[in-house]
């Protein structure tokens, strides 16, 4: 049949197009104004029917958990909490927010590399390392020259002749490891993007340089060049859940814990910390400890109160020390503060095969997790039992409890306990 009004049909082609375009922008603009939060459920109601029940409400599931019972939504603003709650089966809401997670302490003495580190130690540049012996420069061994002033201070060569961590998996739950790294790739066993989700190696490079140097203080390989970590046969898995800015959503550091759980982690380091403690940040904690994983947190830098997840009861709390055994200035503390480690001018791998001095409990973090992996490997099988190890190794320093806990770890007592 002839079109008696051509006018009309281009006029409803033209009105069906801006209508599928306006639902689009608004579909946008829905997105756009959306807040991301952490609901969780009753363990009773299942996945599927929890998808179910926050679309129900115009929400879009991010990412599940399984270690914790509840999931992301990006749920509408005008959507309020309490429709939220009227859902079937929620029990509690939280804010999935964007945080800095990481604060470096900018280094005070900027040092070339760790052989000049080291003849400054030995010939006076600056404070002798307590215990250190101070030979002349041309008596230092390539074997020493390898060794960060931490790893020594902790004692870590004290124990390599019978355990280097062989076989230990930490999680370094941070910005990410560059696995390419020569001092790192010998130890370097898997990676996991947890902002992405991706199961990638590749994904989970540092962008940052935050994790690799933490990575290197814990396990960094003994080939006489670069550094050398505490546990330097330790496996190595980079878990990232921060940014190039140090930064990420809590729901990434879940992530990243579950995936650790999940791939059978026997350490967790986090040294990242946040002012506030977000509950279900906090029962991943506790579920990641009841699977018998010791979790290792740096105690952060605000010289005040110690920060989360630090100050959960499951983690092990650091502290920093610098080169004379006094506590730095930056670092917090607290009651829940379980050790205190070096921290102040360390050592150790960066991005791109190269090495940079850090300060902090993030630096301080990783020689006590490197110490956790020389105690599972000696045989404390237990979170408890590693607890336990590691305070009988420790030494008193002449700090307050609330500054060292139960002090500085040496792990040639932990020989003496634990062989």
């Amino acid at each position: 049949m002839r079109n008696t009004f051509p006018c009309l049909r281009v006029f409803m082609v033209r009105t069906n197009l801006h209508a599928v375009i306006v639902s689009l922008l608004l579909m946008v603009v829905s997105q756009a104004s959306a807040t991301q939060k952490i609901v969780g459920f009753d363990p009773v109601i299942s996945s599927a029917e929890r998808v179910k029940r926050i679309e129900s409400i115009g929400g879009k599931v991010i990412r599940e958990f399984h270690l914790i019972d509840a999931l992301v939504a990006a749920i509408p603003e005008n959507i309020k909490d309490t429709d939220i709650y009227s859902l079937n089966g929620v029990i509690s809401i939280e804010e999935d927010k964007y945080l800095k997670w990481i604060e470096d302490v900018p280094a005070a003495l900027p040092l070339s590399s760790v052989e000049a580190a080291l003849v400054q130690i030995k010939t006076g540049g600056y404070e002798v390392l307590k215990n250190l012996p101070t030979p002349a420069a041309q008596d230092i061994t390539d074997e020493e020259k390898e060794i960060p002033w931490g790893v020594k201070r902790v004692n870590g060569p004290a124990a390599w002749h019978v355990t280097m961590g062989e076989g230990v998996k930490v999680a370094v739950i941070d910005t990410g490891i560059d696995f390419t790294h020569p001092d790192i790739w010998g130890n370097y066993a898997d990676g996991y993007n947890a902002i992405t989700l991706s199961t990638s190696p590749a994904d989970a490079m540092d962008d940052n340089g935050h994790g690799t140097h933490v990575a290197g203080t814990i396990a960094a390989v003994r080939d006489i060049k670069g550094v050398v970590g505490v546990a330097p046969r330790a496996r190595i898995y980079g878990v990232k859940v921060l940014d190039y800015y140090g930064s990420g959503q809590v729901s990434w550091i879940i992530s990243g814990i579950e995936w650790a759980v999940d791939n059978k982690a026997n350490v967790i380091n986090m040294s990242l910390g946040a002012y506030f403690s977000v509950d279900s940040l906090a029962q991943a904690v506790t579920a990641a400890y009841k699977k018998g994983i010791v979790i290792v947190c740096a105690a952060g830098n605000t010289s005040g109160e110690v920060n989360y997840p630090a100050k959960y009861p499951e983690s092990i709390a650091v502290s920093a020390s610098d080169s004379s055994d006094k506590i730095a200035d930056f670092s917090s503390r607290g009651p829940e503060i379980a050790f205190i480690a070096p921290g102040v001018e360390v050592y150790s791998t960066s991005p791109g095969a190269s090495y940079s001095t850090k300060s902090g409990t993030s630096m301080a973090s990783p020689h006590v997790a490197g110490l956790v992996a020389l105690a599972i490997s000696l045989g404390a099988d237990t979170p408890v039992k590693v607890r336990e190890a590691l305070i009988k190794a420790a030494v008193k320093l002449d700090l307050q409890s609330d500054e060292q806990g139960a002090g500085l770890i040496d792990a040639g007592k932990l020989m003496g306990d634990l062989k």
